[in-house]
C-alpha cells in the first residue's frame, strides 16, 4: 500500500505518518513510497492505540520540573536472558525493546540471548531498577515465554476465527511406547528407522479420525472425566483432523520436550503399565503443568504379563493426578500400542477434550501467517530444511519467511509427513519446508509475507554484515581456567534439535579439574575445514547422524585428528565422560598404619639414617611412608626401607616392640620425633 494512501485513510499527513513509524517499531525510510499491506492493515486496525502517540504534545513528553520523579519499578534479571523473555519480563513491546537495544549499539534478534550487564543498562533506560537474579531464585517465577500465537489472535477480528485441529504432544519416559503409539495411530512403522528404540528428533504428524459413529461402537460408554452432557453434545460432522507432536524420551532431550509442550493444546502422558512412573515421566508432568495443558494419561503395554494399571494410578496419585475412577479428574486410558487396542478410546478422549477447549482452538486462515519451527536441519541435496507448524493464517508457495525482521528464505517446496506436495498449509498443519537461506532455530516464530517491506531488507543486510565478520577461534581461557586441562570438541549434527539436546547434555558434565569446550558446532557433514579447525584447537570431532567422506577421513588420518561418528546420543555423551575421566588425576588415598617414637639415632648418612624406634600403635613395615612430627609441627616426610629386630630383618614390627629402622628422607631425625607410618593408594576418578 502507498504511504500517501494510508495517510489519506487515517486522515493525517504523510509527514506525520513518517514520524509515527519509529514510535511503533516500524523501520521505514523517509524516502519509502510503499509499506507492506499486512503492516498497513495492522496500523489501520490498531489506529485508536497509535493515534495518541502521533498527537502527543512536546510538553507532555517532558516531565515537569516540579513534578515528583516517577518511582522506578524493581526487576530481577537472570545472568542470561533472551530478548523475547526480556520483553515479557519488562512488559514492554518487543519492537520498542529492539529499538532501545539498537540505540545502544546492540543489533540482536528476538530469540538471541543477552547478558545481565547489557540487560541492566536497557532496563534502566526504560525506567526500571534492575538487580541480578540470584542462583537460588527460580527464573520461571519471573520470566514467561511470549505466547506469540495468542498475541496474533488478539489482533484478529473475532468474526474471522474458525475452528482448527487440536495439536497433541506425546510425552513420557524412554521406551514406554510413545513412538509405538504414534505408529499405531498412523499405521506406519517408524521405529524400524530409529536407533536403539529412541526417537532422535521431534516429528509432527496429522491424522484423520473417523466420525464419532464409527468410533462409538468400539468405545466404552463409561465416563472418563468429561461430563456426560458434553459427550452427548459431541457430534462432529464428518472426519476430523488431529495433529500429533512426538517428543523424544531420552533425558538429553529436556529442552526439546519443553518446546514441544509450549506449542501444543493437549498432552498425552504415556506410562508403561509394567514399569510405572519414572524420572522422565515426573519431568514430563512438570512440563505439562507449567504449560497449563489438559492431560490424558495413556497406560500403555496392557498386553504384557506384568501390567498393573492400579500401580500406575497409585503413582499418579502421588504426583497429584487422581484418576477419574478414583474420584479425581485425570483421564486414564488403558491401551496396547503393540496390539493396537484402546487406540479408538484414546482418540475419542482427545476429541472430547478438544471440544471442551474449543474456544481456544481457533485461528484465522486469512489473517497474519505465523508458524513455529518444530525441527530444522541441513540436507545434502535440499539444503536447509525445517518442519514448521502453522498457528495462524495460511502459508502459501513462494511466501517469504521472516524471523525477527530477518529474511530467512522463501517457500519453494512444501510437503506433508507423507511426502505429498502442498500448495498451502493451514492452521495446526505441520509441513516440511524447503527454501530457507539458512536453517532456523527450533522454537523460532516465522512470519510469512507475500511482499517484503524495506525494514526486513535493511535488517537482513545488517545481520549478514555481522555474520561475515565472525570467525571461529580457539576457546578462550579465563584466568581461573588457565592450567586446567580441557576436552575440546567440534560438534556436527544433522538437525538443530539434536545439536541443542547434545549441547544441553554437555553442560551437565561438570568437574572442577577438567573443562569441556565446544570449539564450534554446526549442521551438516564433517568437512575439511572442521579437521583443520580441530588441528588448530587440539580438538576431537564428534559427528551425530552426519556423513564422513573418504576425502575428509584421509585428511583426518594425515593430521592425526580423532573423528568419531555416533547414532545414539547417550553413546556420544558417555564417550565425552570417558575423555573427561581420562584427564582426571587419580585421587591419592592415604591410610595410617602405625606410629612410633624415635628413641636413638645410631647412624646418620647423607639421605639415610639408622634409628631405634618404639612402635606405639599399629605396625611398621618396609616400604611404608612416614610423616615426621616434631612437637605439633610436621617436619617432613620419608620412607622406611628396612625393619630389624636385633640383627634380623623382619617383615613388620607391631605395637609395643622396639626395633631398628633404616629411614630415608631429607629431614634428619632426632630423639622424641614421632613417626607416623602410612600407605598410599591411587584411585581413578570418575564423574559418577
Amino acid at each position: 500500500m502507498n504511504i500517501t494512501e494510508l495517510a489519506r485513510k487515517l486522515k493525517v499527513t504523510s509527514v506525520q505518518l513518517y514520524e509515527l513509524f519509529p514510535q511503533i517499531g516500524i523501520d521505514v525510510g523517509r524516502r519509502a513510497i510503499k509499506i507492506d499491506d499486512k503492516v498497513a492493515h495492522k496500523i489501520l486496525k490498531n489506529w485508536s492505540t497509535y493515534q495518541p502517540l502521533l498527537f502527543k504534545k512536546p510538553d507532555e513528553e517532558k516531565p515537569l520540573a516540579d513534578a515528583a520523579p516517577e518511582e522506578k519499578k524493581p526487576v530481577a534479571i537472570p545472568a542470561v536472558i533472551t530478548v523475547r523473555d526480556f520483553a515479557v519480563l519488562l512488559n514492554v513491546p518487543v519492537p520498542k525493546l529492539i529499538v532501545t537495544l539498537m540505540n545502544n549499539g546492540i543489533l540482536t534478534a528476538l530469540n538471541e540471548k543477552i547478558d545481565y550487564d547489557t540487560a541492566s543498562i536497557i532496563a534502566e533506560d526504560l525506567g526500571f531498577m534492575p538487580h541480578q537474579l540470584s542462583e537460588g531464585q527460580d527464573e520461571d517465577a519471573n520470566i514467561t515465554t511470549i505466547d506469540f500465537i495468542k498475541t496474533t489472535l488478539e489482533s484478529e477480528d473475532p468474526s474471522t476465527l474458525l475452528p482448527r485441529p487440536p495439536v497433541v504432544v506425546i510425552m513420557g519416559h524412554v521406551d514406554h511406547g510413545k513412538t509405538s503409539l504414534l505408529d499405531a495411530i498412523r499405521t506406519t512403522n517408524v521405529i524400524a528407522t530409529e536407533s536403539g528404540g529412541i526417537t532422535q528428533h521431534i516429528g509432527a504428524y496429522q491424522v484423520e479420525v473417523p466420525p464419532k459413529e464409527e468410533l462409538k461402537s468400539r468405545v466404552s460408554e463409561t465416563g472418563r472425566g468429561i461430563p456426560r452432557q458434553a459427550r452427548d453434545d459431541h457430534s462432529p460432522a464428518g472426519r476430523r483432523m488431529i495433529t500429533f507432536i512426538d517428543t523424544p524420551g531420552h533425558e538429553a532431550f529436556t529442552t526439546m520436550r519443553s518446546r514441544g509442550a509450549k506449542i501444543a493444546d493437549i498432552a498425552i502422558l504415556v506410562v508403561a503399565a509394567d514399569d510405572g512412573i519414572k524420572p522422565q515421566t515426573t519431568e514430563a508432568i512438570k512440563i505439562i503443568r507449567a504449560a497449563g495443558l489438559p492431560l490424558i494419561v495413556a497406560v500403555n503395554k496392557m498386553d504384557k504379563p506384568g501390567a498393573d494399571s492400579d500401580k500406575v494410578k497409585r503413582e499418579l496419585s502421588d504426583h497429584g493426578l487422581i484418576p477419574e475412577d478414583w474420584g479425581g479428574s485425570t483421564i486414564c486410558v488403558p491401551i496396547s500400542a503393540k496390539q493396537h487396542t484402546g487406540i479408538d478410546d484414546l482418540l475419542e478422549m482427545i476429541l472430547l477434550v478438544a471440544d471442551m477447549e474449543k474456544e481456544k482452538l481457533v485461528a484465522n486462515p486469512g489473517g497474519t501467517t505465523v508458524a513455529t519451527v518444530i525441527e530444522s536441519h541441513v540436507d545434502k541435496n535440499e539444503g536447509p530444511v525445517a518442519t514448521i507448524l502453522v498457528q495462524n493464517g495460511t502459508l502459501r508457495m513462494n511466501d517469504f519467511f521472516v524471523v525477527d525482521h530477518i529474511l530467512y528464505g522463501k517457500a519453494r517446496l512444501m510437503k506433508d509427513h507423507r511426502g505429498t506436495v502442498l500448495s498451502e498449509v493451514l492452521p495446526s498443519q505441520p509441513a516440511k519446508i524447503i527454501g530457507f537461506k539458512k536453517a532456523p532455530r527450533i522454537g523460532d516464530c516465522l512470519t510469512a509475507m507475500t511482499v517484503l517491506d524495506e525494514s526486513v531488507g535493511k535488517m537482513s543486510k545488517q545481520k549478514e554484515q555481522m555474520a561475515a565478520g565472525s570467525v571461529v577461534s580457539a576457546p578462550k581461557m579465563s584466568e581461573k581456567d588457565k592450567g586446567i586441562p580441557s576436552v575440546n570438541i567440534i560438534l556436527k549434527t544433522d538437525t538443530l534439535g539434536s545439536l541443542e539436546a547434545i549441547a544441553t547434555a554437555l553442560m551437565k558434565i561438570e568437574h572442577p579439574d577438567v573443562k569441556i569446550k565446544v570449539v564450534s558446532k554446526g549442521l551438516g557433514a564433517i568437512t575439511t575445514a572442521d579437521i583443520l579447525n580441530a588441528e588448530a584447537t587440539k580438538s576431537f570431532v564428534a559427528g551425530f547422524h552426519v556423513p564422513l567422506s573418504a576425502q575428509v577421513r584421509d585428511v583426518a588420518l594425515e593430521k592425526r585428528i580423532d573423528v568419531k561418528l555416533y547414532k545414539i546420543i547417550y553413546e556420544l555423551i558417555d564417550d565425552i565422560k570417558l575423555r573427561v575421566e581420562a584427564l582426571l588425576a587419580p585421587l591419592i588415598q592415604r591410610t595410617v598404619v602405625g606410629s612410633g617414637t624415635v628413641l636413638k639415632v645410631f647412624r646418620n648418612d647423607h639421605g639415610s639414617m639408622v634409628v631405634g624406634v618404639r612402635v606405639l600403635e599399629g605396625v611398621f613395615a618396609p616400604g611404608a611412608r612416614v610423616h615426621v612430627l616434631r612437637g605439633e609441627d610436621k617436619a617432613g616426610e620419608g620412607r622406611i626401607k628396612t625393619v630389624q629386630l636385633g640383627k634380623i630383618e623382619i617383615k613388620e614390627a607391631i605395637s609395643g616392640q622396639e626395633c631398628g629402622i633404616l629411614y630415608e628422607g631429607k629431614v634428619e631425625l632426632a630423639p622424641d620425633d614421632v613417626l607416623q607410618a602410612y600407605t598410599e593408594k591411587k584411585i581413578k576418578q570418575t564423574l559418577d
